[in-house]
């Protein structure tokens, strides 16, 4: 695999992931079955891996996308590929930066600027809630059983492990590392 191919793939990736590392997910797999989705151009990664990668990234310091970015080109092309792929992840972000760094003072009072960023707010709230559905239809739903009502298709022990943490979490706002334990230890003792 070419690095250059790497450091592009990973840059088309970052030019439209308004919002974040998050925003980056439904550009790998949501969209697996689109013929423009990473997954199915590259053919480099299974949905499966993806889905591992994201819980490992979730897992890991830094943003999720960055980390996803990383093990992706680490796998495929060593401590070299997975430094090429974060550079074209964020290369578009540091340009744009740079852009509206030198323009901020003119575009703070335009009028039209405000608009075109009130109007990127809900297009990066539509890539987050498109990839809190992806993770969703990964980790809580089995998509592969019978044609039938949804509620037989929903992985009811991981939702009330999903659950019980999120109640949990909320209750007694703990360290983090703590949850990830216990989710963990969850998925080992249940045989996730």
């Amino acid at each position: 695999m070419s690095i250059f191919f790497l450091y592009l793939e990973f840059f088309k990736i970052g030019v439209f992931a308004v919002g974040g590392g998050l925003a980056t997910l439904p550009f790998l797999f949501h969209m697996a079955h689109d013929r423009f989705s990473f997954i199915q151009q590259t053919g480099w990664l299974s949905s499966e891996q993806v889905s591992n990668f994201i819980a490992i990234a979730q897992c890991a310091p830094g943003a999720i996308g960055v980390n996803v970015a990383a093990q992706t080109g680490y796998q495929y092309g060593g401590i070299a590929g997975g430094l090429i792929a974060v550079f074209g992840l964020v290369s578009p972000a540091f340009a744009a930066i740079a852009v509206i760094t030198r323009a901020m003072k003119s575009l703070k009072e335009n009028k039209a600027a405000a608009k075109v960023f009130s109007g990127l707010r809900p297009a990066a709230t539509g890539l987050l809630c498109a990839a809190s559905w992806s993770v969703w239809q990964q980790s809580l739903y089995n998509g592969n059983s019978a044609a039938g009502p949804v509620w037989e298709s929903i992985l009811w022990r991981e939702s009330l492990v999903c659950i019980a943490l999120f109640l949990l979490i909320v209750k007694f706002k703990g360290h983090p590392i703590i949850y990830v334990a216990l989710g963990a230890a969850a998925g080992i003792l249940l045989g996730f």
